[in-house]
């Protein structure tokens, strides 16, 4: 198996981390404005990609499978990509100085492909649009979010 892992710190209170990882909107406000859903254990989200011209190019669906206030939001995706479909995003908080740690892993990839190095540099990038958005208030949510690639 394969895990993308990142780490980004965050200048802002834990709740305020959490909140923004844990919910429809602030997901919405980070990584695609199109996400929609029920943000809580068994609950189902969708999160959509689009051009800004609305070209639609592509969808992710996942079930909630975990998440502890302030400490753990977790995800397992069941629709999407075909490299996606059983994986997990893992988004772990804790503390440390001023700052909220957010120690991300996207799990589980069946094997190392081009599209799992695609997609650890677009949550990268996510990961930064996450730090934006609690700090300032303005993320780079889909689709605003950085073009890396001729694949977005």
């Amino acid at each position: 198996m394969v895990d993308i892992v990142h780490k980004v710190g965050i200048k802002a209170p834990l709740a305020q981390v959490y909140a923004a990882v844990a919910t429809t909107e602030g997901v919405a406000g980070w990584w695609s404005q199109e996400t929609s859903g029920a943000s809580e254990p068994g609950g189902s989200l969708k999160v959509a990609f689009s051009k800004p011209d609305g070209e639609l190019l592509g969808a992710m669906g996942m079930t909630v499978t975990a998440m502890e206030p302030e400490r753990l939001v977790r995800w397992r995706f069941d629709a999407g990509p075909d490299e996606w479909i059983g994986t997990d995003a893992v988004f772990s908080l804790s503390r440390d100085g001023d700052y909220t740690i957010v120690l991300f892993r996207h799990e589980n990839w069946r094997e190392q492909v081009e599209f799992t190095a695609h997609c650890s540099t677009k949550w990268a990038t996510f990961m930064l649009s996450l730090k934006d958005f609690v700090e300032t208030g303005k993320g780079r949510p889909s689709p605003h979010d950085l073009k890396i690639d001729n694949w977005n």
